[in-house]
């Protein structure tokens, strides 16, 4: 057998691999990278890249620095899979490290916020695949508009509607990501509604749960950087702390 064929039956091991690990929960997939099946860890970037992605643009209200941000933070939470354990979501916990990382970059001001690049600019350029052109190109500009409304919220109010009313999270789950509580979630969400005008609400419709799309090939690029850094390292990780070791990352708790 040669070097190609070798290749070719370690690749369709490793497919055959990440088909049966999605249908495990998230926790089993942990243990089994823990473990060291690292291919199966694309499994988890795929299952909750979009909403990595939006809660890193929900901070930084640009495509390219927030889809640099998910990038890291899927590498650190790889890093780091041995300080989840297993108390709470796998989402919760890296949805919390991407918004760490996001307020983290902002901190920095690599770049100023004030001017934010619109999703809707990408959106406009990209190819359109539809037997109704006119009626993509209308359902692109209310996107756009949509997204330009929600970038205009302050960031409290911002962060609080892309995960309730973008991401679907329930208002449970975006207090445990935000570390807020029930009743500051309800009161943000509610004044983030009233800031927000009727108008576009009501003729965005179903249609908000379309904003910042990250699927396809922006989901690929980011599945296939995070696996590349990660590859290399897969042979330092850590499968169970030291008794006693504090963790390095406790501002992430679960």
């Amino acid at each position: 057998m040669n070097s190609l064929d070798v290749t070719d039956d370690l690749s369709r091991e490793g497919l055959q691999g990440r088909r049966e690990a999605s249908a495990l929960s998230d926790e089993q997939i942990v243990q089994r990278v823990r473990a060291g099946d690292t291919e199966v860890f694309a499994v988890l970037l795929r299952r909750h890249n979009q909403r990595v992605y939006r809660a890193a643009r929900s901070v930084l209200r640009d495509d390219t620095e927030a889809e640099e941000i998910a990038q890291e933070a899927w590498v650190r939470a790889f890093e780091h899979l041995d300080q989840f354990a297993g108390r709470g979501r796998f989402a919760m916990w890296v949805t919390r490290i991407a918004l760490y990382e996001a307020w983290a970059h902002a901190r920095r001001g690599r770049k100023g916020l004030g001017v934010p690049k619109s999703g809707a600019d990408e959106m406009a350029s990209a190819k359109v695949c539809s037997d109704d052109p006119e009626r993509a190109a209308s359902d692109r500009e209310v996107h756009g508009f949509i997204e330009a409304a929600i970038d205009s919220l302050p960031e409290k109010y911002r962060l609080v509607f892309i995960l309730r009313e973008v991401e679907g999270l329930s208002t449970a789950e975006a207090a445990d990501s935000l570390k807020l509580s029930l009743v500051t979630v309800k009161t943000r969400l509610h004044r983030a509604r009233a800031l927000l005008r009727r108008q576009l609400l009501a003729l965005a419709g179903p249609g908000i749960a379309g904003s910042f799309r990250f699927l396809g090939r922006r989901c690929d690029r980011i599945v296939g950087a995070v696996m590349r850094r990660i590859r290399p390292a897969a042979s330092f990780l850590v499968v169970s702390p030291e008794p006693g070791r504090a963790g390095a990352w406790e501002e992430f708790p679960q």
